[in-house]
Order: C-alpha cells, then sequence, then structure tokens
C-alpha cells in the first residue's frame, strides 16, 4: 500500500510540475486599439526562432477613439467600457488558458495614445485587475511590428506599415557597422476612425455620398502627410518587401481574396484599386457574398462602408506614392496582430538580437 501511495504522490507531483512549467511558456496580450480592444494567447517554445503556437485570439469591438478626432479625449463610457472589456479578458486569460498573471501584459495602441486623458484608462485598470497599463509610442510599436512580424533574416529588405484605428506606423531597419540593427519609423497621425471622424466633421449630412464627396476632397491633403511620413525615413522607399497590417488591411484582403491562408499573403496595387472601385460603387456585392462566406461578414461586423473607404483611401494613397511599386513584394501579414506580443516576450526572454 505503502508503494502504491508513493507512486500516486509521485505521478500527482510530476503532473503538476509538468503543468506549472508548461503554463511558464503561455503569454497573453491585450491592447487597447483605436477600434477595440485584441486579446491574443500564446505558447512559446522557442521566442528565438520565432517557434510559437497562437492559441487563442478574439477582438472586442468598441471604437474607443472615435472621441480624440472630437475634442481630443476619450469619451468616458468608451473607457468605462475598456475597463470593462479588458477585466473579463484578463480574467479569461488567467483562469481559462491559465496564463500565469505576470505573463500576461496589457499595452493601449499609440493611437489611442494621443488621448489626453489616457492616465484615466490607465488608473481605472491599475484598480480593477492591479496591472500597468503600457502605452506603446508609434516608433516603438513600428519596431515591435518589425520584431514580431517579420522574419530577422528579411529584416535590412523590408518596410512594415500598419493601419491602425487610430493612425499609421511602421519602419524599416538599416544595419549598421555591419552588426547593430537600427530601426527607422515612420508614422502617419491618421488610421481608418481618426480619418473618418475627421471627414465627418466636414460633411454637412449622415449620407455616404456626402461623405464619398468629402473624403474624396481630402485626398490631397492625405498625399500631402503621406509624403511627408515617407520623407521622415530617408531608405523607406527603396526596401523591395513591403509588409503591411492592421485592420484595414485585413478587410481589403478578406472581402477581395477572402480568408488569407499564409501567414505572408502577397498581392498587387491593381488588387487596391479593384477592391477600392468594388468598395464605392458595388457595395451590395459584398454585402451578398457576406451571407455566404462568414470571414466575409466579419469584416463587414467590425467595419461599415464609411470605415472600409477611409482604410482604403489611406492603403491606396501610402501604396501609390512608393515609386515603382510595381516592382515590389507586397505582404499582408496575417499575425500582424499578435506582432507587439512576440516582441514583448523576445524582450521579456533577453534572447534575441538587439533592435536599436
Amino acid at each position: 500500500m505503502k508503494i502504491k501511495k508513493l507512486i500516486t504522490h509521485f505521478f500527482l507531483f510530476a503532473s503538476v510540475t509538468l503543468s506549472i512549467a508548461q503554463s511558464k511558456n503561455l503569454y497573453g496580450g491585450i491592447e487597447i486599439g483605436g477600434k477595440g480592444v485584441k486579446v491574443s494567447v500564446i505558447d512559446v517554445d522557442n521566442i528565438k526562432k520565432g517557434d510559437y503556437e497562437i492559441k487563442s485570439f478574439w477582438t472586442d469591438n468598441i471604437g474607443i477613439a472615435k472621441g480624440i478626432s472630437i475634442d481630443g479625449k476619450l469619451l468616458n463610457e468608451d473607457i468605462a467600457k475598456a475597463v470593462e472589456i479588458v477585466t473579463a479578458d484578463f480574467l479569461k486569460i488567467k483562469n481559462e488558458f491559465h496564463v500565469p498573471v505576470e505573463n500576461i501584459f496589457v499595452v493601449g495602441s499609440s493611437g489611442v495614445a494621443q488621448a489626453k486623458n489616457t492616465n484615466e484608462l490607465t488608473e481605472k485598470i491599475k484598480t480593477v485587475i492591479n496591472k500597468d497599463l503600457e502605452f506603446i509610442t508609434a516608433n516603438n510599436e513600428g519596431k515591435m511590428l518589425m520584431r514580431g512580424l517579420i522574419p530577422a533574416e528579411n529584416y535590412a529588405t523590408s518596410m512594415v506599415l500598419d493601419i491602425g484605428g487610430g493612425n499609421t506606423k511602421g519602419g524599416y531597419i538599416d544595419v549598421l557597422n555591419n552588426e547593430n540593427f537600427v530601426f527607422f519609423p515612420i508614422n502617419l497621425n491618421y488610421g481608418t476612425i481618426t480619418l473618418t471622424e475627421a471627414i465627418n466633421k466636414r460633411t454637412k449630412s449622415s449620407s455616404l455620398s456626402d461623405f464619398t464627396e468629402k473624403a474624396f476632397g481630402f485626398l490631397p491633403e492625405l498625399r500631402d502627410q503621406v509624403r511627408a511620413m515617407y520623407n521622415s525615413g530617408k531608405n523607406a522607399l527603396d526596401k523591395p518587401n513591403i509588409y503591411l497590417s492592421g485592420g484595414s488591411v485585413w478587410a481589403f484582403y478578406t472581402l477581395y481574396n477572402g480568408l488569407a491562408k499564409e501567414n505572408f499573403n502577397e498581392f498587387k496595387l491593381e488588387d487596391v484599386i479593384n477592391y477600392d472601385a468594388i468598395l464605392k460603387n458595388n457595395f451590395k456585392k459584398f454585402e451578398e457574398l457576406a451571407k455566404k462566406d462568414p470571414e466575409i461578414d466579419k469584416v463587414l461586423k467590425t467595419y461599415s462602408q464609411k470605415h472600409l473607404i477611409s482604410g482604403s483611401n489611406i492603403l491606396i494613397v501610402a501604396l501609390e506614392a512608393i515609386p515603382n511599386i510595381d516592382e515590389k513584394k507586397l505582404y499582408f501579414a496575417k499575425q500582424g496582430h499578435i506582432a507587439w506580443l512576440v516582441s514583448y516576450v523576445a524582450e521579456y526572454s533577453k534572447k534575441v538580437k538587439k533592435i536599436w
């Protein structure tokens, strides 16, 4: 009997030890972005080799950035809703996925960080779940995209660009002195939500025709700002590989091509132009497809037609400003939504080459 008890205790101890060891490889990330809260849970085997598995990902759409274009502040009701959602997501990550609390990170996107009253959101989240909310600057967000999204061997030949809800950010890496990876950020203050709100302020009615007309009139200003964005990074336009991510790029690729099957999905500027024409002139086509395709339905439930138009305008203007664009390789990076978390884990583990 004693031997049986010893064996039972041994296997129980081994099982608990294994469970604890496995949970230490689990990481959870909660990102408060301009269009909503994105949640990721990953199981990391070897972060240096980019060896990880996405255990779960989900999005809560709340449009927290819409107040920024109105008076520069987050609306009180949006703050309250964000805290409620973040709390529920935090508890789900901890209790259902058994992620250690110290492995759960909560961040605010650079687009949300533009608000004047982010301290209110930070304090409320700290009070409820005892977690520090760190706002990622646009420069750091671009760096995280590069480190968490692009294979290291492609750093020197690539540019990343993410069209978010509150802004657009990205950058590229140059290798200095044959060993130092130096990141050069590029940023645009407009994202899908903030551009939509800026256009709405110029309209006289809520009609789609009025919005479309004002969106067209906004293009020269948008082109000037995109030109300034690229001018801030002298070698950005020289990179042969361009990796794009963000909700608007996901929406374009899904509506035009269907569900992305690869981590990096190639497309051409011509595809975006064709998509833009359907979006503005034959939106009914997407609505009909949504009745049969759950992925397309998900896009239309996430973004209104006005939001899609704003995102498409940013995407087209950003691509058309690149010389010899037809000679470049354009990729929709499907895993862009978890790039920041992968980068956080890499920094946490201190096992990857540093990017300055």
